[in-house]
């Protein structure tokens, strides 16, 4: 070989080989995601049929599916959402994420009062519970349903001052400094382009996948043609729990299964509700805040009861310790309100007092304690997936 063209060719695979140790030696982020390989299934959770035929209060929950057509939950959007879910890096000063006022083991409520944010200050409201948000027809969220979607919903703590302190501009920002949303925005979009509609959607789709069909009432439903019928599984006590909170006053019942209805218990077509907590509202005008309708004066969305043993404390002021003491007020604690519930006066139009014995107070407490969902509260997929 000509001495020249030798020089070239050595040089030429210097070259080839210096371009192979860095392509080789491209710094690869290391990820503080604990992700399994195939994501998790989001998707094809099997509804149990009972859900597809009329619930308490006659009404069926697969019915009132609030997943807009736009918006499908996939299992790579799910678990983007997840991600975004728990990564403390897109509040302000990177302390707080979703996951901190909406505790898995809490039936992704906050076991606060009020929760904190960013800086510690106190949230306005306490932490609904997320469990069965997508079998609420009505598809607003909050307290007192400001927010027309869920995809909304998902975006608003990110700019609330108290909660997160963000922008959506850095929002979008801070999920653009970690490589390791790249992949996870491609599996779940197509691209790795990032913006707060994608954030919405892939949040929006974790928080629908979150729904209960794995509690003792679950067990026992599955089990009978009727939700009218004794449970096999049920204690007597937790059976006769049951009948008080399925039939209506007027057939020795108690007619709680007219605000919480259908089998994922929460008021499917109703919406904002006052149940008489205070007689005078003021302080906190519930839903008449974003509607300015005075029939909404003092009303409040109705969440789920799902796991409701564990989503203490209760009301949307976290007002009430303990079942026992929720109990008690529905019990004797109704206050009179122009816009209280039609479900809780009696044919006077006064608030109903039920005059409960304590072996009724013990059965309804019984029962609402097989509405808790062991499986959910430990599911790997709706855990952090952050390393710890």
């Amino acid at each position: 070989m000509h001495h020249r063209s030798r020089l070239l060719f050595l040089g030429l695979v210097a070259l080839s080989s210096l371009a192979a140790c860095r392509k080789e030696a491209t710094p690869v982020t290391d990820s503080p995601l604990n992700l399994p390989a195939t994501p998790y299934d989001y998707v094809g959770v099997m509804l149990p049929d009972y859900l597809r035929q009329p619930g308490p209060g006659g009404i069926i929950a697969a019915n009132q599916d609030n997943t807009p057509g736009s918006n499908p939950t996939t299992n790579h959007g799910a678990t983007l959402g997840r991600v975004l879910f728990y990564d403390r890096n897109l509040s302000q000063n990177r302390t707080v994420a979703c996951a901190s006022c909406h505790k898995q083991e809490h039936g992704f409520s906050d076991p606060a009062v009020l929760s904190k944010g960013f800086e510690g200050g106190n949230t306005g409201r306490h932490s609904m519970g997320l469990i069965n948000a997508r079998w609420y027809a009505r598809g607003r969220f909050f307290w007192d349903e400001r927010a027309t979607t869920l995809e909304n919903q998902v975006l608003m703590p990110f700019q609330d001052p108290v909660e997160m302190g963000m922008t959506l501009s850095e929002v979008t920002q801070r999920v653009q400094q970690h490589s390791y949303y790249a992949g996870l925005f491609r599996n779940a979009f197509g691209s790795e382009e990032v913006n707060s509609e994608r954030i919405s959607r892939a949040l929006a789709q974790f928080v629908r996948s979150i729904v209960s069909v794995n509690s003792r009432y679950d067990e026992g439903r599955a089990q009978v043609a009727n939700q009218g019928d004794p449970f096999p599984n049920f204690t007597t006590s937790e059976n006769n729990g049951k009948r008080l909170f399925l039939l209506p006053p007027n057939a020795g019942g108690l007619g709680c299964a007219g605000c919480h209805n259908t089998d994922a218990f929460l008021n499917a077509p109703g919406g904002p509700t006052n149940n008489g907590l205070d007689a005078e509202t003021g302080g906190d005008q519930g839903a008449f805040g974003p509607t300015q309708n005075p029939a909404l004066l003092g009303a409040f969305k109705v969440p789920s009861l799902k796991s409701i043993a564990e989503t203490a404390p209760y009301m949307h002021d976290g007002r009430f310790a303990t079942l026992e003491q929720v109990i008690e007020h529905y019990n004797s604690g109704v206050q009179s309100h122009p816009n209280l519930a039609p479900q809780l006066r009696d044919p006077q139009g006064n608030p109903r007092r039920l005059n409960l014995s304590a072996q009724q107070k013990a059965d309804l407490l019984a029962f609402l304690k097989t509405l808790s969902d062991p499986v959910l509260a430990g599911d790997a997929k709706f855990s952090n997936p952050f390393k710890m």
